[in-house]
């Protein structure tokens, strides 16, 4: 099967922002608290005026414009996410509108939670194989601000909005992703209720299992991918990891000896924002020089559903 590399990245976020301290006004915490068990001390919500729609429309703007790719060269267009402004139509749908993208593509919206990005890229990668054109559009984007139960705190901290956008090209040259993907089917430990049910469509977690589950989900993934691509922790150049918590992260890297240079931590500034986590985390990294042309970075997301994934994926 071809494989498909990245050839443009591009991310947004809204403009308000909202420290521990402003969360402390509404529910029983402090900064302390949330920094210490999180890492997170701010996280992006909607201002009055934003939509989930605008910046994900920003953010794919900024990766195709990035790519250097035309619009009318996209072979289909992917967005994961679990928070679209409307379900029907999907946001992909509405991105194809807005961005002028063909009409006789595949375009549609993915919901694989904090995963979700990872199960884009490689659904991506099968349709690439069999399209004429050779270019995709993934997004990872969520307003999650929208869904959070504001007297839970042990949620309200968490959660942040936000858009990651990228270009990949398919070659059949090029490796596959390799990608690991997987679910085990659970409605308890995270879970948003479906609209107009007898639940409010907020989310909920039993976060102590949440995290036992992420810190066994994540070197499980990590193991199977080097296996798949026979490459060692110092053959890839950058790890990226779903930024669900510090902690986790901390872990997987002690566990791995990853050098500092090699991983990159911003949920400090955005906290979680599920399927746009890994995005963001990408695009961030590839304004900042720190990949690029040729970088092989070896990415792991886990989420709801419980769902979780691992892939190779690489730049041009």
């Amino acid at each position: 099967m071809n494989g498909i590399k990245i050839v443009g990245t591009g991310y947004a976020a809204p403009s308000k922002i909202v420290t521990n301290d402003d969360l402390a006004k509404i529910v029983e915490t402090n900064d302390e608290w949330i920094t210490s068990r999180t890492g997170i001390s701010r996280r992006r919500h909607m201002a009055e005026g934003e939509t989930f729609t605008s910046i994900t429309v920003q953010a794919a703007r900024k990766a195709l414009e990035s790519s250097g790719i035309p619009a009318d060269s996209i072979g289909a267009c992917i967005v994961a996410t679990l928070t679209p402004d409307t379900l029907v139509p999907s946001a992909a749908c509405l991105l194809q509108r807005e961005l002028g993208l063909p009409m006789d593509i595949p375009c549609f919206d993915l919901n694989a939670a904090c995963t979700g990005f990872l199960y884009a890229l490689h659904t991506m990668e099968c349709l690439l194989a069999v399209s004429e054109r050779k270019y995709g559009l993934v997004i990872g984007a969520e307003n999650l601000s929208r869904i959070i139960n504001w007297e839970d705190r042990g949620t309200c901290i968490l959660f942040g909005d936000g858009a990651g956008a990228a270009v990949v090209e398919s070659r059949a040259e090029w490796n596959s992703i390799s990608a690991v993907l997987g679910c085990h089917g659970d409605g308890q430990i995270l879970r948003v209720p479906g609209v107009e049910t007898a639940e409010r469509s907020l989310i909920s977690m039993e976060g102590t299992k949440v995290f036992k589950f992420a810190v066994e989900a994540v070197p499980y993934c990590m193991d199977q991918v080097l296996e798949k691509t026979g490459l060692t922790i110092d053959d890839v150049d950058f790890f990226v990891f779903h930024q669900a918590n510090a902690r986790i992260i901390d872990l997987v890297v002690r566990k791995y000896h990853i050098p500092q240079e090699k991983y990159y931590k911003n949920i400090a500034e955005y906290g979680n924002t599920s399927a746009a986590s890994i995005p963001l985390v990408i695009g961030e990294l590839h304004e900042m020089g720190k990949v690029g042309h040729g970088s092989r970075v070896l990415v792991v997301g886990f989420g709801g559903g419980l769902t979780w994934g691992g892939a190779l994926v690489e730049f041009a």
